[in-house]
């Protein structure tokens, strides 16, 4: 069995998961800001964000580093000193800490701290996207 295309499957997969949850986070944290006073609705999206982060984000970005690793092993470690994997594991670094912060937002909301306004979140919303493109063209295009 070629393991390394099973962990590049895998990979793939929790990828996707995990960037569906960075993507959705923060529209939900949008929402959740523009009605924060209706109690109602503020706990409805309480209880979709943590599902939400717990669930599915952070299970698929475990499974995203587990199974890129085990790629990285699969190739030889030392694929880890060219430039574009250098690149690809700081992008994901930020990744990884954009989620944190995602995670850190979640309880200001579930304790009713948050002091962003929509209008942040529709911004912070961007920084995955912007990540993902980096990170696919230097995947893609290998640079030095």
């Amino acid at each position: 069995m070629n393991y390394y295309l099973l962990f590049k499957s895998l990979h793939l997969i929790s990828v996707i998961s995990w960037m569906a949850g960075l993507l959705y986070l923060p529209r939900i944290f949008v929402y959740h800001a523009e009605n924060s006073d209706d109690r109602k609705i503020s706990d409805v999206f309480k209880v979709m964000e943590r599902k939400l982060y717990f669930y599915i984000m952070t299970p698929a970005m475990i499974l995203s580093w587990i199974f890129g690793l085990l790629l990285i092993h699969s190739i030889g470690f030392q694929q880890l000193g060219q430039t574009w994997m250098v690149l690809k594991l700081i992008f994901v670094i930020f990744l990884t800490l954009y989620h944190f912060y995602l995670g850190k937002t979640l309880n200001q909301f579930k304790f009713d701290q948050n002091t962003h306004s929509h209008k942040f979140f529709r911004l912070i919303n961007e920084i995955p996207t912007i990540l993902l493109i980096l990170i696919v063209f230097v995947v893609i295009f290998k640079p030095l």
